[in-house]
Formats: structure tokens, C-alpha cells, sequence
């Protein structure tokens, strides 16, 4: 069975010896942007690409406004200072994703909350979000306190996993209810939709990525956007080292990062989000190939985009039957020259996370034990 899927996804990248799982492509005027960009020697933080881009996320996404910044880790730090997340605060997010999740959590030296996702979205459950809170918490004026910890609840951070959209709409809704500050982890998703609305758009505050990784790529660059004029301006400053506007005095009102996208990389995100959409054509149409593939097997499952969803298929991914069997077609697979991966480990099995209050999380347990993502980079 494994020779036979081996195969198939050879004769998707053919004539390859290594199969990458993800690799980037410049097919656009990346050259031409940087040469400008190197002309201009306005190489930095300062430069007409990194509004450019910022204006083109702006109208892609259907945001009011976005900020670009160094990296998606960044993006989502600044998003939750700007959130008003504080020290020993909590946030409710999802252990089935990457660890920088959990970790701008961390260094606003608030604690994450681990809750199960759904099996078929791979992201938050809005079921075990309503239960945790039902049963976990209580309001006291406009704040939502957990009655274990007595800890502030501040904010909630669904991921949309391997591009994915969870259900979005009954998160905000409940965040709504219960006074939480929504910011949408949508690194892994640009180009995702549900029910016609971009992933990044649902909440107060959404985070994107453009790690080298990614459906499109900086090197490395992330963004925030919202529809908020003053979270934006706020989230722009303090991006920018919190200094306040002046020719030529440096004044900073807070304490600020240096987070601020340098124009080299916005000239590879301005070339590249040119592409995105004939990137995310050549994608799905990939995702069918393995759909109709996989459609064959009885013994594995392909992970499809979940009902009035849209995904960008970042990354396929296909469920095995159990570990055992996942761990041999990993090393089959890798052995082959097909690069190939497993989940992320659940981060509350993390040792620095283990301390972290969960739910039962049995579906995130069970994903995390079958999951294989497969070589998903654009064909063209």
C-alpha cells in the first residue's frame, strides 16, 4: 500500500529525487522588486514596499487595515499586548499547533489554556470552548475569570490548521458572551475562507505568516490586520519600537519592539501576494489529485476542506489508522526522498507546558497519533 501512494506522489512532482514538503516559488518580479528595493538603499524597516504591502494585504484579506512585521511569531505577540493581555492573564488556544502559538502567549508572561479541537476542522471546538466556560468560569462585571485558577480569562486564539478554517463563527460568538478578546491565528491560512470571509477577518485581531514555508514568502515576515483604526495604530507603533512620530528626536512612550517588516522583505511579499492567487489554483487542484487518490484507499484518509469552507490546502494531510502505521509510512516516505512529517507534538505534552490547564483533549490525542502532512508546494 505504501509503494502504491509512494508512487502517486512522485507522478504529482515528477522529476524529482527529493520531494519537499513545502518549498517556496518565485515566479513573479521577486528580482526586479529587490533590485529596486537595493537601488533605493532603503533596505530597512522604512520603504515604499512595506506600505505597498501592507496595502495590498489590506485589500486582499478585506481588512481595514494591516500592519506587516518581521515574522508571524511577532505578529501575534504585538496582537495580544494590543489586546490588553497581561502578566498572569490566561488565553484559550488549541494544543494541535506550532509551538509559537503557546509561546507569544508566554511572553506576555500570561499562561495558555489547552482545549480540544474538532476532528474534521482540526482547529478550536467551539463545543469544548462552551463547555470550558460554562463550567470553568464566571463573569464578574466585564471580565471573565477562571474559577480554578482565579486567574483573568483575556483573550481566545483559535489556529486554522494546515489552512483549514475552524468554526470561526461560533468562537466569535462565544467570546462575544463571555468578554474574550478574539485574535484569529491565521498564519497557515491566507487565501482561506468561510462562508466568503477571509480566516484572519473574523476577529478583533488576525495574524499571518510568510515564513519560507508558507503559501506565499518573505524569507521570513508576518502581518497584522483588523478593522480597528486604533488597534492598528496602536499595533503599528508598537511595532515600531513605540517612538513617538518626529523628524528627527527619538521619544518612546512605551515599551516598544523592533518588529517592524524590513523593505527587503516586503519587496518578496509585494511579488509574491501578486501570485497568490494562481498559487492557490495550482494548490487545490493538487488537493484534488490527492482526494480522488486517496479516495482509493480504505485505509487512509484525506483531510478535505470541512462544509462552506474555502481552504488554501497549505499543507494535505491524510489520517492513518494508528501510530504505528503513521510512524511507518514516515519513514518509508522520508527513506524514498519524499519529505513527509507528522503533527507537532501537543504542546501541553511540551515539559515547558505541562503545567497548563486542559480539557480532556481526546480528539487532539487522536489526531496527533494519525496525522501525516505530504508534499503540498505549488506545481507551477
Amino acid at each position: 500500500m505504501f509503494d502504491e501512494v509512494i508512487a502517486q506522489i512522485r507522478s504529482f512532482f515528477p522529476g524529482r529525487d527529493f520531494i519537499p514538503l513545502h518549498e517556496p516559488k518565485f515566479i513573479g518580479r521577486e528580482k526586479e522588486y529587490l533590485s529596486a528595493t537595493i537601488d533605493s538603499t532603503f533596505v530597512s524597516s522604512v520603504g515604499k514596499f512595506v506600505d505597498r504591502f501592507e496595502e495590498m494585504l489590506r485589500d486582499y484579506s478585506g481588512a481595514g487595515h494591516a500592519v506587516a512585521t518581521v515574522n508571524g511569531t511577532s505578529a501575534l505577540h504585538a496582537a495580544l499586548l494590543v489586546a490588553g493581555v497581561a502578566a498572569e492573564d490566561e488565553v484559550i488556544t488549541q494544543p494541535l499547533t506550532f509551538v509559537a502559538t503557546a509561546n507569544a502567549i508566554s511572553y506576555c508572561r500570561a499562561h495558555p489554556v489547552f482545549l480540544d479541537v474538532d476532528r474534521d476542522t482540526l482547529g478550536l471546538s467551539p463545543a469544548a470552548l462552551r463547555d470550558f466556560l460554562e463550567e470553568h468560569t464566571e463573569q464578574s462585571g466585564n471580565v471573565c475569570r477562571n474559577k480554578t485558577t482565579g486567574r483573568r480569562i483575556s483573550a481566545c486564539v483559535p489556529m486554522h490548521t494546515f489552512g483549514h478554517p475552524c468554526r470561526i463563527e461560533e468562537i466569535t460568538e462565544l467570546c462575544r458572551e463571555h468578554n474574550l478578546f478574539l485574535i484569529e491565528d491565521a498564519a497557515e491560512s491566507l487565501g482561506s475562507a468561510r462562508s466568503g470571509k477571509q480566516t484572519g477577518t473574523f476577529g478583533a485581531l488576525g495574524v499571518y505568516s510568510f515564513n519560507g514555508n508558507k503559501t506565499i514568502t518573505c524569507g521570513g515576515g508576518g502581518a497584522i490586520v483588523t478593522d480597528s483604526k486604533a488597534l492598528a495604530a496602536h499595533a503599528k507603533h508598537l511595532t515600531t519600537t513605540a517612538k513617538k512620530p518626529h523628524p528627527y528626536l527619538y521619544e518612546h512612550d512605551e515599551i516598544g519592539f523592533n518588529y517592524r517588516m524590513p523593505n527587503l522583505n516586503a519587496a518578496l511579499a509585494c511579488a509574491q501576494l501578486e501570485n497568490l492567487d494562481r498559487f492557490l489554483a495550482d494548490k487545490r487542484e493538487l488537493a484534488k489529485l490527492y482526494r480522488n487518490f486517496f479516495s482509493t484507499q480504505s485505509a487512509i484518509d484525506f483531510i478535505t476542506e470541512p462544509e462552506d469552507t474555502r481552504a488554501n490546502y497549505w499543507l494535505n494531510a491524510i489520517l492513518l489508522k494508528d501510530r504505528t502505521t503513521r510512524d511507518l509510512f514516515l519513514t518509508k516516505s522520508n527513506e524514498a526522498g519524499i519529505q513527509t512529517r507528522p503533527a507537532w507534538t501537543l504542546l501541553n505534552r511540551l515539559e515547558i507546558y505541562s503545567h497548563c490547564q486542559t480539557d480532556e483533549l481526546a480528539n487532539a490525542a487522536w489526531l496527533a497519533e494519525r496525522i501525516v502532512n505530504i508534499p503540498s508546494s505549488v506545481r507551477l
